[in-house]
């Protein structure tokens, strides 16, 4: 039985040991913030600081690990909210097409790399070599979150590989169990036990879901208390990641199932805001428990084996990601930067070592080894995605151009200086209204100053930018650029909308996904960047074809309605199939009025 003095002395531990942690966590992640270098690599240089190996106040890490987790769990529960099941369904090419091709393809490659330099037998190349395939998802979503990028063509192309290497779990432990030279543990399913398991059980959060979940948070929304909504979205994840636990499949893939059960809920964006706090508690105590794993010993004994080893996943992923993408149609320099964005090894690399280890596939120095590797690839991450960062800015950069801040005061932003912003810009100052404009592109600024108007230089997505070009006192913020990469993403027109409420946001919309994606946030006004000179040439062709003014009207009229009420339906669906009958086709004509006026010959132009 526990003494007082004994559950004293463990509360004293814990809070020791838990001021030290959040302590070393916030000065060296404000420190790595600042250099630029990203969060993660803050908590793992943290956590190897205070771990066993150097000053020794965390004496026994891995009691972290089983709470670590739950943040990765909070990590794709978030991510599954903002996945709608019909936006899965258009990833489903990248999903189960790039992202099985990712992981057969660099798994068996690295691991044959392994077999044939390292001479590690072929059952512990796959069951070293698999798990170095997969990446991090606990890493690379967050810096795709912060930078606005997971809703872009290149976010959702990374998340797709992401999500399969998570789905493919399953799989590895299924095929590290059934290369295992000892017998397996009785209580956890193996092979084709494992696989119906993981199924029944993902049926079953989908069953709970609909059944149970969306009515709870029904009750909590008539309720209005934010508490509960707080207590039902921790619920909802630790609920989901139990089942899975207990029937020993994937903790992630639960969470993340029981998210998109979500995604469809109107409660979904402030479940969202009350979960993300936890999850970045949780996720940074699973990045300064990977700190306080390394072997320091280890690499400090065989440096350059580590480097070396890192070094080729590192490249290997590299090449073999980016030729992918690029066979699923990426340009060139974005499958260099996705390939580079995903080429770390990842954090279940520690869960499928641990039980190679158990299997006897590979030894204990071997999983250390392998570990440090792991975690030296995951560091490497940031450093990589500055080095893109440069070579695409050096590609632009010009110091003889002007930034914004050189800009006079005046009432109206326009971010974009093509044939789109040309024609807002110059209406603006037929009235005499003072325009700062800001273009990103050299060639369009020195062009414009060749007709006599200043443009400046600059990023117009960046709140900071936005701030020096006068933002927060503009009554007009113009988004007119043409949306390049996904560039204007909700996400960063939220975050402009935040930053400056008092301002009328308006964006220049690529198409109607893109205006389905803005659909619900606070714009003053958004259009299609082409749908009015459509519409424009859409007349002119009746009224070439003899149809009546008046006719002609009535079409234009009839054709807006229609799509406006089609546009409302994809947005509250998330399907571009929804209101399909309300367009016009060749069996779906507009009936001729019954009062028409005589057509009118039109004079060409």
């Amino acid at each position: 039985m526990t003494t007082a003095a004994e559950t004293a002395q463990t509360t004293t531990a814990i809070l020791e040991s838990g001021a030290i942690m959040l302590g070393a966590a916030l000065v060296f992640v404000t420190l790595f913030r600042r250099l630029k270098l990203g969060a993660t690599l803050g908590y793992i240089v943290a956590g190897a600081l205070i771990g066993p190996q150097l000053l020794g106040q965390i004496k026994d890490p891995e009691q972290l690990s089983s709470v670590a987790e739950i943040g990765i769990a909070l990590l794709l529960f978030i991510v599954g909210l903002e996945l709608q099941p019909s936006r899965l369904w258009r990833l489903r090419k990248d999903i189960f097409g790039l992202g099985l091709l990712q992981v057969a393809l660099c798994g068996l490659v690295v691991s044959a790399l392994l077999y044939f330099t390292l001479g590690i037998s072929p059952e512990g190349a796959l069951a070293i070599g698999l798990p170095l395939s997969l990446s991090s998802t606990a890493q690379v979503l967050p810096m795709l979150r912060s930078e606005n990028e997971l809703n872009t063509p290149q976010g959702e192309r990374a998340f797709s590989i992401l999500l399969f290497q998570d789905l493919s779990i399953v799989p590895l432990i299924t095929i590290i169990a059934a290369m295992a030279r000892t017998p397996p543990d009785p209580r956890a399913p193996v092979g084709w036990t494992l696989a119906l398991y993981t199924l029944l059980a993902v049926i079953g959060l989908v069953i709970v879901g609909y059944y149970l979940l969306n009515p709870l948070f029904r009750l909590v929304g008539r309720l209005g208390e934010r508490e509960l909504f707080v207590v039902a979205g921790l619920f909802t994840v630790i609920g989901a990641a139990a089942i899975m636990h207990t029937l020993h499949l994937s903790v992630p893939l639960g969470a993340f199932v029981a998210g998109v059960m979500l995604a469809e809920s109107p409660y979904r964006h402030e479940l969202e805001s009350d979960v993300e706090p936890f999850r970045s508690i949780l996720l940074g105590l699973f990045f300064l428990s990977v700190g306080m794993l390394l072997d320091l010993r280890l690499i400090a004994h065989r440096p350059l084996l580590v480097i070396g080893l890192a070094a080729g996943v590192i490249v290997t992923k590299t090449i073999l990601i980016s030729a992918l993408s690029r066979l699923f149609g990426c340009s060139g320099k974005l499958a260099i930067r996705l390939g580079l964005l995903l080429s770390q090894a990842g954090e279940f690399g520690f869960v499928l070592f641990a039980m190679a280890t158990t299997a006897q596939l590979i030894s204990t120095e071997a999983a250390s080894l392998f570990g440090a590797v792991v975690t030296l690839s995951m560091a490497t991450t940031p450093f990589l995605m500055r080095f893109i960062d440069f070579l695409e800015r050096a590609d632009v950069k010009r110091d003889d151009l002007d930034g914004p801040e050189l800009s006079p005061e005046t009432t109206a932003i326009v971010v974009g200086y093509g044939r789109f912003g040309q024609t807002v810009a110059q209406m603006l100052q037929a009235k005499g209204i003072g325009v700062t404009i800001i273009d990103k592109k050299p060639s369009m600024i020195e062009t414009a100053e060749e007709f006599g108007t200043k443009v400046y230089y600059g990023d117009g997505l960046r709140i900071d930018l936005l701030r020096t070009a006068g933002a927060e006192t503009a009554r007009v913020i113009a988004f007119c650029n043409d949306n390049e990469g996904g560039e204007l993403s909700r996400t960063a027109v939220e975050a402009v909308l935040r930053a400056f409420p008092q301002a009328a946001v308006m964006v220049r919309a690529f198409d109607r996904r893109h205006m389905i994606e803005l659909d619900g946030l606070d714009i003053a006004f958004a259009e299609r960047e082409l749908f009015e000179g459509a519409v424009a040439m859409g007349r002119a062709a009746l009224k070439a074809n003899g149809i009546a003014a008046s006719e002609v009207d009535r079409v234009d009229r009839e054709y807006r309605m229609r799509d406006c009420e089609r546009l409302e339906r994809q947005s509250a669906t998330g399907d571009l199939h929804a209101g399909l009958g309300l367009s016009f086709s060749a069996e779906r004509a507009l009936p001729d009025d019954e009062n028409p006026e005589p057509a009118q010959p039109e004079p060409a132009r």
